[in-house]
């Protein structure tokens, strides 16, 4: 089982950077019961990223579990792909391999940057909004979620949790693609899954620290009552 392993220096909290206007534009909501086959979420997701583009059509925010399955991102290294138990697919997004799975719930987000900052659309800045989105919701459960300098995601320390001081693990994944400033893949956070099944990856390419879920944590939540809590969060920061 994959587990959070001590660190002689852990990485400084990161601090947000500075939010760029934007503007407060509703969304759609879906969610799904069934897992989603990962090739059909991303065949969905390519085909609204055009229509968002080409016709104006709403934003989305598309909330799922899919099959086991790891993904590799534009940066993932073969060497990270430790024993390919599940399906491997070839994602498209930013960053590395992670692991998806039933118990964790991913959030696609497609959003058109450009109708919603006022300014010139900034990545950066809104893959910002997204760290704070998960910041905020994990808050509502009194879990502190992190940002670190030195590597992406969001972190918990551990030692609250009774492990020695020092130990961190990510408790959620970010990887974003653009196209023509629509964005879309999007975040996913550990809820209950089986953490074992990310043993067979190097976690976005980080081997210094382990993983954890809200249920690894003592905290026991369904998937209806976290995807309120998504869309609180998301009140908060996205409007």
């Amino acid at each position: 089982m994959a587990v959070a392993q001590k660190m002689p220096a852990p990485s400084k909290p990161a601090p947000a950077k500075p939010r760029a206007a934007a503007k407060k534009i509703p969304v759609q909501w879906q969610s799904e019961e069934r897992p989603v086959p990962y090739d059909r979420a991303l065949a969905f997701m390519e085909a609204k990223v055009a229509l968002i583009r080409e016709k104006a059509e709403r934003d989305m925010v598309w909330l799922l579990e899919h099959p086991p399955v790891y993904t590799a991102g534009t940066s993932a290294d073969p060497k990270d792909l430790l024993n390919a138990r599940f399906p491997v697919y070839t994602a498209g997004r930013g960053g590395q391999y992670t692991y998806h799975g039933p118990g964790q719930r991913v959030a696609y987000v497609m959003l058109d940057l450009q109708r919603r900052m006022e300014s010139a659309p900034d990545l950066r800045a809104y893959i910002t909004d997204l760290e704070e989105w998960i910041i905020q919701t994990l808050s509502g459960f009194d879990v502190k979620g992190e940002r670190r300098s030195d590597r992406v995601g969001i972190w918990v320390d551990m030692k609250p949790y009774g492990k020695p001081k020092g130990t961190e693990a990510k408790i959620a994944a970010i990887g974003v693609r653009v196209r023509k400033w629509v964005a879309f893949h999007g975040v996913s956070v550990n809820i209950n899954p089986d953490l074992s099944h990310f043993d067979g990856i190097v976690p976005c390419g980080i081997s210094q620290h382990g993983v954890t879920s809200l249920a690894a944590l003592g905290i026991k939540v369904t998937m209806p009552e976290f995807d309120r809590a998504l869309q609180a969060g998301w009140q908060k920061v996205f409007g």
